[in-house]
């Protein structure tokens, strides 16, 4: 195996693992918390990765895209955290929050991952793996906080959005959602989500963890 693919596969496990696991227990504890237990129920409102990892979308599909496109194209999913939005107190607000708590868990995760690396280069860290660990970190969970946040379902963005519809358009929304992966992967392979939606997501979203790293960064100089 190329050294530079296991390289990239120990600085990249860890806080895959994190971004994957914590996501999808957010959504378990969110819809915990406005009456839904079904993901407590089955066991998925836990830490454990095991319990999260799909064989197909996280392991499998990722492992061959690297090596079809030579690692430019990759992409993965987590077994998807059972709600069942009937059960939630006021359904069509609540969905909003228990989506939210995906992306939410991931946008903290990259701060935490910027705030470790700002610490590690004040303590005088110039271990290579470490920081690119931190690094990775940040992007990983960026770009989980932006794909997830794309507005068509079964995406956490458009399980938004029709939580934030009136009833007739979030009705017309929701209808496409056993269409919705296959849509969202022809986008992606045509680079439309890329071009319209993850760019700019990013940009924004690295902007706003530098405003929130930036009190770290002057406390420790």
């Amino acid at each position: 195996m190329d050294i530079q693919l296991i390289q990239t596969i120990l600085i990249y496990a860890l806080p895959v693992l994190f971004a994957i696991t914590v996501h999808e227990a957010a959504h378990g504890y969110a819809a915990r918390h406005f009456g839904d237990n079904t993901a407590y129920m089955l066991g998925r409102m836990t830490l454990n990765p095991i319990k999260h990892i799909d064989p197909v979308g996280t392991i499998l599909m990722p492992l061959m895209l690297y090596f079809a496109t030579s690692g430019a194209f990759l992409f993965g999913y987590a077994k998807p955290v059972p709600v069942n939005f009937g059960h939630l107190r006021n359904p069509k607000r609540d969905m909003i929050w228990v989506a939210l708590a995906g992306p939410g868990a991931n946008l903290v995760q990259a701060f935490l991952w910027g705030l470790l690396l700002h610490v590690l280069v004040a303590a005088g860290v110039t271990e290579p793996f470490f920081l690119k660990m931190c690094q990775g970190g940040m992007l990983v969970n960026v770009v989980m906080f932006a794909f997830n946040l794309f507005p068509l379902p079964p995406l956490d963005g458009g399980r938004i959005l029709v939580g934030l519809l009136p009833y007739r358009q979030a009705a017309a929304v929701s209808r496409i959602e056993p269409w919705g992966f296959f849509i969202v992967m022809a986008l992606v392979i045509a680079g439309v989500v890329s071009t319209l939606w993850m760019r700019p997501v990013m940009g924004l979203t690295f902007d706003l963890l530098d405003i929130l790293l930036f009190p770290a960064t002057l406390l420790l100089r």
